[in-house]
């Protein structure tokens, strides 16, 4: 039932429960000390009373004359007046009453049985009914001047005007209470509108479901994710992060460590410090490669955490080997298409022209051209993958109008280790791009490409027929996103340079105004010659 019903009135519910119990409980506590407290104040104002008359002189002197004196019943009821008690009676050593607020009753013992303690000397309260109500009464003995006792006064208060006098106390304890309780009812409808308000509105049994989802999407993507909060603390982790964090070596649950004491490469406190995402960078835990991105948490303009995803970059080399060999695939059937379209359409000319000895010769000259094209190619560069992009290129240079020109001095073995060639692809893939777009106005359309292998070195040089760099874009050229060829462009030389740093190599620009540019890369080469 209570995880059904909805915060506020479970709020109000709660408070108003607690405040009524707080309530009942001091009410209780304060009445039980007020009675107390009442009923003793009650008995020290008889035994005042009662002392003052014993000491009264004319008190004495009308106890020690056996007589009936008037005096004593006259000073009895002057008090009695402006007492506010029941009643006042001296009586003597045998019990016979002096005075009574009943005159009838002066001479006649003293009812109760209550009066013996005093009768012997000891003061004494007791409650008891004598000729009047049930009461309290308080006795106290008399002596005289040689101090011998000669009598006793006993005075009497209702027990009903005690009784009043403690419910009128109780009723303001429970006026008070009720004046708590509606302040406590008041005070829950604030809170309950606070927390509804801090909660966005959303009932208890919303946020479990919310954060139900939440974690059943954060341990279902194939991405690592971790989280910190803003003292960098790690505060969540999925599953596919800690798999690979398994994978690298490190072992355990995170979650409550501090970040740079489980995984210092994160770089996660440098983003909590800076406020500044960080996209698509390398990490290195343990030496396994990781393609990371990282941003801060802000809420109201002020960082309360960062997270991080993940992935191994192997896998994401992988496919874009992949996705690199199937793109420069499609190209390279594309362009051979429809090249391959245009010399048909130029022997089909030739065939209606009858121009057979010219047709011979166009046939030729194609067959030789393409064995020659393709048998450097294939010969000297033994990656096929490499190879094949090669020629893809080629092919896409001739359909575009530019002088594509492959030179390979060396043979180029395969590399060791086999990933190289992703990075080689990235390397010319862009870098050729790049000439045949400069030279794509030029006059002269010529970029030349020469490939050697010098003991453990690859050198590959890319030459244009350009215009040329400016010195004011030179220095921004291999910056992520710069480009003066507008929005979405300015990746190509920032993926060469990250790829020949990735190899340990390096990487020359010469550029000249209206002359073309030259990119020069060495690099580790671990292939052998055969």
């Amino acid at each position: 039932m209570l995880k059904k019903l909805r915060l506020r009135p479970l709020i109000i519910l709660l408070v108003c429960l607690v405040v009524v119990l707080s309530l009942l409980i001091t009410d209780i506590l304060i009445s039980q000390h007020v009675t107390k407290t009442i009923k003793e104040d009650q008995e020290e104002k008889a035994k005042t009373i009662a002392r003052i008359v014993a000491k009264d002189d004319k008190v004495r002197q009308g106890l020690i004359v056996e007589e009936k004196t008037p005096d004593i019943q006259s000073y009895t009821q002057d008090i009695l007046e402006t007492a506010d008690v029941l009643f006042i009676v001296v009586m003597d050593m045998d019990g016979i009453r002096k005075s009574h607020p009943n005159e009838e009753n002066i001479g006649l013992p003293f009812e109760g049985g209550d009066e013996k303690a005093v009768l012997e000397g000891e003061e004494s309260t007791s409650i008891s009914k004598g000729t009047m109500v049930t009461s309290l009464r308080t006795f106290t003995p008399v002596y005289d001047q040689q101090g011998n006792q000669i009598g006793a006064v006993a005075v009497g208060i209702s027990l009903d005007k005690v009784e009043d006098t403690v419910f009128a106390s109780h009723l303001k304890l429970l006026i008070g209470s009720l004046f708590g309780l509606i302040a406590g009812l008041i005070g829950a409808i604030l809170i309950a509108a606070y927390i509804k308000k801090t909660l966005y509105g959303l009932e208890p049994f919303a946020i479990a479901k919310i954060l139900q989802e939440r974690d059943t999407m954060l341990q279902s993507v194939r991405e690592g994710i971790i989280a910190v909060d803003k003292e960098a603390r790690i505060v969540l982790v999925n599953k596919s992060a800690l798999a690979i964090f398994q994978k690298a070596g490190l072992e355990g649950n995170p979650v409550g460590m501090k970040v740079s004491e489980y995984m210092p490469s994160s770089r996660l406190d440098r983003v909590l410090t800076s406020g500044t995402p960080e996209l698509d960078e390398e990490l290195e835990i343990n030496g396994m490669s990781c393609l990371v991105n990282r941003v801060p948490l802000q809420v109201d303009g002020h960082v309360v955490g960062a997270i991080s995803t993940f992935r191994d970059k192997t896998e994401v080399d992988i496919l874009a080997e992949q996705l690199t060999g199937v793109k420069s695939y499609a190209e390279a059937l594309r362009a051979q298409s429809h090249e391959f379209m245009n010399k048909l359409q130029v022997i089909l000319g030739m065939v209606r022209l009858k121009n057979y000895d010219q047709l011979s010769s166009f046939i030729n000259e194609t067959v030789q051209n393409r064995h020659k094209e393709i048998g450097v190619v294939t010969t000297k560069i033994e990656n096929p993958v490499l190879s094949g992009f090669i020629l893809g290129k080629l092919s896409v240079a001739r359909e575009s109008g530019v002088q594509l020109s492959i030179n390979t001095k060396t043979v180029i073995p395969e590399s060791v280790p086999s990933n190289t060639v992703h990075e080689l692809i990235t390397i010319l893939g862009n870098l050729i791009d790049n000439g045949m777009e400069a030279v794509k106005y030029r006059e002269i359309k010529e970029v030349n490409i020469t490939i050697s292998k010098n003991e453990d070195v690859l050198t590959i040089v890319v030459e244009d027929s350009g215009s040329g760099i400016k010195d004011v874009v030179l220095k921004n050229i291999f910056s992520k996103g710069y480009s003066t060829k507008g929005p979405n462009r300015g990746y190509g030389l920032f993926l060469v340079k990250k790829s020949v740093d990735k190899l340990g190599g390096t990487l020359v620009v010469d550029t000249f105004q209206n002359k073309g540019t030259t990119f020069q890369i060495d690099i580790p080469y671990g292939g052998e010659q055969p």
